[in-house]
């Protein structure tokens, strides 16, 4: 039996380098909005979300973890 992840990103939608980029610099931006409205709890979590897509897309990167398992 297989266990899916809460908030698995190795898919391969994201396979492509803008969509990776795109993706961690809104929850970047974002983080930069929760925080220049004082909304420290929101930018903790979009911070967090930011770091880990970060460290999912670009140091952790490797393109067999996103190829479709599907026919597997």
């Amino acid at each position: 039996m297989s266990q899916k992840k809460f908030f698995n990103l190795r898919l391969p939608f994201f396979l492509p380098l803008w969509r990776r980029v795109l993706t961690t610099g809104v929850l970047t931006g974002w983080t930069g909005v929760e925080i220049w409205g004082q909304n420290m709890g929101w930018a903790i979590l979009f911070g967090a979300c930011a770091a880990y897509t970060a460290y999912e897309f670009f140091i952790a990167f490797d393109p067999i973890n996103y190829e479709d398992n599907a026919d597997r």
